[in-house]
């Protein structure tokens, strides 16, 4: 008779059989591809108060009443901080070759500039070493939205000039300190998202915004603020790049990109408008920061919706910009549907950048679904939406090298499902199999020049405004019982699939 845990374990490979039917792995992608898992400093590591930490201003927005969903904050989070080792060992374990994280501005740098903070550098010299002895790459993003709150309450954070100054020395910084070590940088995180969540609808640090009806956005214009934050964190990646190239790069050998958060748009109908819209959605998600890499300024339809709203670059600034990289790091999750806004009704009582493209983005057609979702509200399973995006980059921005350092789904984080039944996974399995199933067929049958994939995230953790309500990891952590860590069923599949 067979024991229960061999019946588990025959289980356990008979649904990941069953999900996955196509069956690719490692070997189906081009020798030196990468596979990882990626993180974020606020995140994962805790410790707040720490050997010198500065405060960011997520500590201060999370710490607001009502500002996270479940009211909690990440003075804790998953405690990486203190527990790196045993998370290294997580990695080694799957088998993936690198690790993407950030560094947290205040750890270097506790008021933002001045001397810096040797404590900090200590602890990731620590990690790096820690990586490397255990055969995984770091991945290095300098910028992951936390800012130290001292900037912000100094001048206004990523509104004024300054801070392509002291984020260039910050960035220097890094290079100096690190750059022996870690040779794959990643400038800023998802811009798009923090300009326009915390300066447009207010939902993100440090939660400015001025639209109608948002009565807890202290101060803030939501018509202006998401272009000038977002012109000052362009001219600061273009002033790190920069240093990296002339300084740094031709002795450590390393090479540095940027991480831009995109959705991929399907038209709603076949009409021409909606057609020209859908262009619009992905000009204002994407092309707003790949296209000023790219060629040196922001799309035609920006400058011409916005007008004198959004910023201008001089030639000395278009010229430092164009060419920026030496790879684009994409970060996608899902698929929605857009289509022309007729009435501008949207316009008239948001007055922001959301509503300046003049395109209705919904994941619904005709009261239906595009997609089966995941646990937020946002994220809707539509595997082919990645080969797409691979494509559009492809045929229009000339096949730059790309990265994928994000892509993944979150479960709820419900008190009524057992951690027996939370490492069922079965969804995640199948959403990391059919996304990778399309990358590959984007790489392998249409010539996207793609050279790695990490997944968000290795282990559950603290989601921004989702607070620990949402569940994104390989690995689940059991918040009520001191942050351990239990593999799910995923991992499972991905040391298979990595191993095969």
């Amino acid at each position: 008779m067979l024991g229960r845990k061999k019946i588990g374990l025959i289980f356990t490979f008979f649904v990941i059989q069953i999900c996955c039917a196509k069956n690719i792995s490692r070997s189906s992608f081009p020798k030196g591809f990468v596979f990882g898992t990626a993180s974020s400093a606020y995140q994962y590591e805790g410790a707040v108060k720490i050997e010198g930490r500065g405060s960011t201003i997520w500590d201060q927005f999370a710490h607001s009443s009502g500002k996270v969903i479940d009211l909690s904050n990440a003075d804790v989070a998953v405690n990486q901080y203190h527990v790196y080792p045993g998370d290294i060992q997580l990695m080694k374990d799957l088998g993936m070759d690198a690790y993407r994280f950030s560094i947290a501005w205040s750890r270097i740098y506790p008021n933002g500039t001045g001397k810096i903070n040797r404590a900090g550098i200590k602890h990731y010299n620590n990690l790096i070493n820690a990586l490397q002895a255990n055969g995984i790459e770091p991945y290095v993003t300098i910028y992951h939205w936390d800012l130290p709150q001292s900037l912000e309450d100094r001048y206004t954070g990523w509104l004024n000039r300054q801070s392509i100054k002291d984020y260039a020395v910050y960035a220097e910084t890094c290079f100096k300190e690190f750059g022996d070590r870690v040779k794959h940088w990643i400038t800023f995180n998802e811009p798009h998202t923090f300009a326009v969540q915390g300066y447009d609808i207010g939902l993100e640090a440090p939660g400015r915004c001025s639209i109608l009806l948002h009565s807890f956005c202290r101060a803030g214009n939501s018509a202006t603020e998401p272009y000038i934050v977002g012109h000052n964190v362009l001219l600061s990646h273009a002033a790190a790049v920069d240093i990296y190239k002339k300084k740094y790069q031709p002795k450590q050998r390393g090479s540095i990109g940027i991480s831009l958060d995109s959705f991929w748009y399907e038209s709603k109908t076949n009409s021409s408008e909606d057609i020209e819209a859908t262009q619009r959605a992905i000009d204002w998600n994407l092309g707003w920061f790949l296209e000023p890499l790219i060629l040196g300024d922001y799309p035609n339809s920006m400058k011409t919706r916005v007008g004198s709203r959004l910023p201008r670059f001089t030639q000395a600034e278009s010229s430092k910009l164009k060419g920026s990289f030496n790879f684009i790091g994409i970060n996608h999750y899902t698929t929605w549907y857009a289509n022309v806004n007729h009435t501008n009704l949207i316009g008239v009582l948001l007055n922001d950048s959301l509503a300046d493209s003049g395109a209705i983005i919904l994941p619904f057609k005709d009261g239906k679904p595009i997609a089966d979702r995941a646990n937020s509200i946002w994220l809707y399973i539509v595997p082919h939406g990645i080969r797409s995006l691979m494509n559009y980059i492809r045929e229009k921005y000339g096949n730059p090298l790309v990265i994928i350092t994000e892509n993944g789904m979150d479960d709820e984080n419900s008190p009524l499902v057992s951690i027996k039944d939370a490492l069922k996974d079965t969804k995640r399995i199948k959403y990391h199999n059919d996304y990778l199933t399309n990358l590959l067929a984007a790489i392998v049958e249409d010539g996207c020049n793609v050279k790695g994939y990490f997944a968000w995230s290795l282990l559950d953790n603290w989601e921004w405004a989702a607070g620990f309500s949402s569940r994104f990891g390989l690995y689940y952590v059991d918040y009520n019982d001191k942050l351990k860590r239990y593999a799910k069923d995923s991992v499972k599949w991905f040391k298979n699939f990595l191993s095969s």
